[in-house]
């Protein structure tokens, strides 16, 4: 202020001292006045400039000059300044924030008033089907036709989610397998929502699974348990005499072994299951490993069959496996002792071991047994799968062998295969990597 006062003075004077000059005293007065009218313009000229540029462009304010105005055009440049570089910082924190949602595994959808898409994330995009870019400003409910999605949109009662079939016939892109979808919608912001989806398939699949495998478990543990009942209520109820009485016991003490072999198989899977994989450190000799299933096989044979099987036993070379020795004797009497149950007697069960030319070593157990059809072979490692389950309850199976030797195969780094042919039978192999086989070391006396 006091440099426009100032400034006003001296062209004030400046004015009327030129007019006195060329004039005389007499037009002092008007050249006084003159100067203030001059000075008057320039500063409303000054003014003018400024406004026009701040209703253009104020990146082109002109920089710091004298008086009122070139200070006020600097203090406007600063707030400008400050306020980009606050906008600035305010859509990088957008951007991140955007970012970290684009990142959540779970799909995120905001929409407006109207039921309209604004954002969403791929995740969400990828789940419905839909285009993210392509289809914003699109009503949700004309993309998503699922009758209980529309009508739980439309409803406003979100106190609850929705769960859908995302690869039904209401989306808009068909999917080769089943995706089932958790929607829950958060209104905010007035009448705008956010809707959260989150992928339930693979817990609807473990949820499933675990209520068919406590069905099968019931069921398992059900019929040894009634037929046991129904052995000691006769043994209460009827007189009999000691034939019979022993023949009942004994197939009580069936029933019972039964019930024993199904809980040490159960815990024998959530053994491995819940324990670290085994080291490579500890090697074992294979031929200790084939001699002890040669006993069990020889004799589960005797036991099934009066005729016996025709075993054979052939180890191409004397070598180690690296790994835990129990898993590895119990893999390898399982495939045997499934060949020796399915196997009607007098048939052949040929057992080998040998090392590959690519280091690899392969257990392969070989029978001549009814085989199995193609369409049963990737099923077999499911738990309580069987093909026939009479026949696998006549020979005393629980339906968890296969299910124990592919957690063992994977354990070890090893791959189970399987051959078959329906009428000619059946080859089971586990391919053990180079890593875990080793030529055996001679030991010295």
């Amino acid at each position: 202020m006091p440099f426009r006062i100032a400034t006003f003075l001296i062209a004030s004077l400046a004015v009327a001292a030129g007019a006195v000059g060329l004039f005389g005293w007499k037009f002092g007065w008007l050249g006084a006045w003159l100067g203030a009218v001059l000075w008057l313009g320039l500063d409303a000229w000054r003014a003018e400039r400024l406004l026009r540029v701040l209703r253009n462009d104020a990146a082109g304010l002109p920089t710091r000059g004298p008086g009122v105005w070139g200070e006020l055009s600097e203090r406007i440049r600063k707030l400008l300044r400050d306020r980009e570089q606050q906008t600035r910082q305010a859509e990088d924190r957008l951007q991140e924030f955007l970012a970290a949602i684009q990142a959540s595994p779970n799909g995120v959808i905001l929409l407006d008033e109207q039921g309209r898409i604004e954002w969403c994330n791929q995740t969400a995009a990828s789940q419905f089907g839909i285009d993210a870019e392509r289809d914003l400003l699109q009503h949700l409910a004309n993309l998503v036709r699922d009758p209980a999605f529309v009508a739980y949109l439309a409803s406003w009662n979100y106190s609850r989610d929705v769960v859908i079939d995302a690869s039904g016939p209401g989306h808009a892109h068909q999917r080769s397998h089943p995706v089932r979808l958790s929607v829950q919608v958060h209104p905010y912001a007035g009448n705008r929502r956010m809707l959260l989806t989150r992928d339930i398939t693979a817990l609807e699949q473990a949820e499933a699974m675990r209520r068919d495998f406590v069905a099968n478990v019931s069921h398992e543990i059900r019929t040894p348990l009634t037929v046991l009942a129904g052995f000691v209520e006769t043994l209460q109820n009827l007189p009999l005499d000691a034939n019979e009485r022993t023949r009942y016991l004994a197939l009580m003490g069936q029933q019972s072994h039964r019930m024993e072999t199904l809980v040490n198989d159960l815990l024998t899977l959530s053994r491995l299951e819940g324990s670290a994989a085994p080291s490579g450190n500890q090697w074992i000799r294979t031929r200790a490993l084939l001699a002890q299933c040669e006993d069990e096989g020889r004799g589960l044979s005797g036991r099934l069959a009066p005729l016996g099987h025709r075993l054979s036993f052939t180890i191409d070379a004397e070598s180690e496996m690296s790994g835990a020795p129990t898993e590895l004797q119990s893999a390898m009497s399982n495939l045997l002792s499934n060949a020796i149950r399915y196997t009607p007697g007098g048939g052949e069960v040929a057992v080998s071991w040998k090392v590959l030319p690519d280091g690899r070593g392969e257990y392969a157990v070989r029978d001549t047994g009814p085989g199995i059809a193609a369409e049963h072979i990737p099923r077999l490692t499911e738990r309580f799968y069987r093909i026939d389950r009479s026949r696998s309850r006549e020979t005393g199976g629980t339906g968890l062998g296969l299910a124990i030797v592919k957690h063992i195969a994977q354990r070890h780094g090893a791959e189970l295969r399987i051959e078959s042919t329906v009428g000619k039978g059946s080859r089971f192999a586990l391919l053990f990597p180079a890593a875990r086989v080793r030529e055996a070391r001679v030991l010295a006396k």
